[in-house]
């Protein structure tokens, strides 16, 4: 057996609930320092930020899973749909922070920053694109749809990491190495999904 063959043996012995169980409980910790004054003069854009953070994160780990494994040969495919559950859970951390704890429903404020602030628009477009992928990550909907569309509507996660990794460099407006960084990644995620061998395939017979 070889070192990856060995390593997936491992992989698949790994159960996928305590991902589940362990998911929420940075961003629990995040609400109860911010609820406690623990995260500076401005505890609510802190958890924003980093609640947005970590959905981006988990995002990208998800759409590494097949790049990861076409690659190496290292399957961490049975953890997918658990990663891009717990990235939209963020989303929903996210954007029920900026909505319940930092607007409290006042609508007034709600459209001014909308207004003001149109990277707060791709963020909740971003919320509407995973949506249907959340709802339809089970295997019911996978049976329901055939494969065929289930993963033609899932490729709808490729528009998500853009629009993220776009939502975080427009919130931070200086435009620091990080949010660019994010940027970059979630480029390069989409292009390792491109089809090169049309393309050359193509050049070739020109």
């Amino acid at each position: 057996m070889t070192l990856v063959q060995n390593l997936n043996a491992q992989i698949r012995k790994i159960p996928t609930w305590p991902l589940y169980v362990i998911a929420p409980v940075p961003g629990l910790v995040f609400f109860y320092w911010a609820a406690t004054n623990q995260l500076g003069a401005d505890p609510l854009q802190v958890l924003e930020r980093q609640l947005g953070k970590w959905a981006l994160q988990m995002l990208m780990i998800t759409l590494l899973v097949t790049p990861v494994r076409n690659w190496s040969g290292v399957n961490f495919i049975k953890f997918r749909r658990a990663f891009g559950l717990t990235a939209f859970m963020y989303v929903c951390f996210h954007l029920l922070t900026w909505f319940v704890l930092d607007k409290q429903f006042f609508w007034d404020e709600i459209v001014k920053d909308l207004i003001k602030r149109p990277y707060i628009i791709i963020g909740m477009v971003n919320f509407l694109v995973l949506l249907p992928l959340a709802i339809t990550s089970h295997n019911y909907f996978l049976r329901r749809l055939g494969p065929l569309r289930w993963r033609k509507l899932h490729k709808l996660s490729y528009v998500a990491v853009l629009a993220g990794a776009v939502h975080y460099l427009l919130v931070v407006k200086a435009w620091p190495p990080e949010p660019i960084i994010y940027v970059v990644g979630a480029v390069l995620l989409l292009l390792m999904r491109v089809n090169w061998s049309k393309f050359t395939g193509f050049a070739s017979s020109a």
